[in-house]
């Protein structure tokens, strides 16, 4: 029995698509390469690895007791004692430590050294934060309650409350103040957005080339519908960008222990995602003159969108205008629905308005591209 003409059409796409040597490379390799390079720059090996952070501080001086206290009792931190301002730098340039606090004795003035654009850098001012405003709690409510003219005891009770109001004040995890996680945790969500689109809109040099030999004519020509030939067209390009995010997701699950989240949300926003990728690549498709043009265009155009959407940084080192800019594309909307899955207890309740934003622009995308992809192979 021979199969449906569709189903024909899918299958031979598909054969096409695994017999391109580079594009395989793209899609199999070089994801988890970035993953793993990029994922050491921004925290380490783990997600769960404690970043190391330098201190300059008296341990005689009583508020950086206090504060070094908070610091070496957080999970997230690795506190190492450094001589002088000199070394903690360069050991913060060197990427030894993620960050670096000097306490001069007597103030209540820190200075923390780090580096704006690196994620781990970002997690470990977060938790630093946190130690900080323990103590100054502290120091607030001694003041207060002197000022006050409050008795011993009074000003005790002043003190252990604001001690235990400090205490509520915690890191649920290694996450920068926005809730981002570091490491493979990171990056892995971020390449799986890059790649599945990168790669689809470079795989749309295979509706060129089949635009170009005729094939698309003569399976316009077969007893077949129109509609039914386009979506052939368009579940070719889905399954290689579905099986572009399920690769990565797995294999970052069992080489690198990334937790995705709950499995229904993270299908969903994936699917999705994967929907507007695959309007992309045929809208790119469509718009070619040559099947070379969409190996040049689209992985610099994704690359650029990526910046825009956090996935070659995190979003709060980019600022307020590019992530403004950002929220015009796919992959942002994307990385805030990935990243907010993987914290626990999140759900696809949570992603509602940023799938709903990724399903009208794949909405959009796909029938924009269908009717121009359609009318340019009449046409030809």
């Amino acid at each position: 029995m021979r199969p449906h003409p569709v189903w024909a059409l899918v299958a031979a796409n598909l054969r096409r698509h695994s017999r391109d040597r580079v594009g395989l490379f793209f899609i199999v390799v070089m994801p988890f390469v970035s993953i793993i390079f990029v994922g050491m720059a921004l925290g380490g090996g783990t997600a769960a690895s404690r970043l190391p952070v330098g201190v300059v501080a008296q341990d005689f001086d009583p508020v950086a007791a206090a504060v070094l206290r908070e610091l070496r009792a957080h999970p997230d931190l690795e506190i190492t004692a450094v001589a002088g301002k000199a070394e903690l730098r360069a050991g913060v340039r060197a990427g030894a430590l993620a960050a670096g606090v000097v306490i001069p004795p007597g103030s209540t003035k820190f200075e923390l050294v780090m580096t704006q654009s690196n994620g781990s850098g970002m997690a470990a001012r977060s938790a630093v934060d946190v130690a900080v405003g323990k103590v100054a709690a502290v120091i607030e409510a001694t003041r207060a309650a002197t000022s006050a003219g409050a008795t011993p005891a009074e000003a005790a009770a002043l003190v252990r409350k604001a001690e235990a109001a400090s205490a509520d004040v915690d890191v649920v995890n290694s996450s920068t103040a926005s809730g981002t996680p570091r490491g493979f945790a990171y990056t892995a969500p971020a390449n799986l957005l890059l790649f599945t689109f990168i790669n689809s809109m470079a795989v749309a040099a295979a509706l060129a080339e089949s635009r170009r030999i005729g094939m698309l004519q003569r399976a316009f020509a077969a007893p077949v519908r129109r509609g039914a030939v386009l979506f052939g067209e368009a579940l070719s390009r889905f399954i290689v960008a579905a099986a572009q995010a399920v690769l990565i997701m797995v294999v970052s699950s069992l080489l690198f222990g990334v937790s995705w989240g709950q499995p229904l949300g993270v299908a969903t926003v994936v699917g999705v995602f994967a929907l507007v990728s695959t309007g992309a690549a045929i809208l790119m498709g469509s718009l070619v003159r040559s099947s070379a043009q969409p190996s040049a265009i689209g992985p610099p155009l994704g690359i650029v969108l990526g910046m825009l959407g956090g996935c070659l940084w995190p979003s709060e080192a980019a600022g307020d205008t590019l992530n403004a800019i950002g929220r015009l594309f796919p992959h942002l909307w994307g990385m805030d629905a990935l990243l907010t899955l993987s914290r626990p207890g999140t759900g696809l309740g949570d992603v509602l308005l940023d799938v709903a934003v990724l399903a009208v622009m794949a909405a959009v995308l796909l029938s924009l591209s269908l009717v121009l992809f359609s009318r340019r192979t009449r046409i030809l």
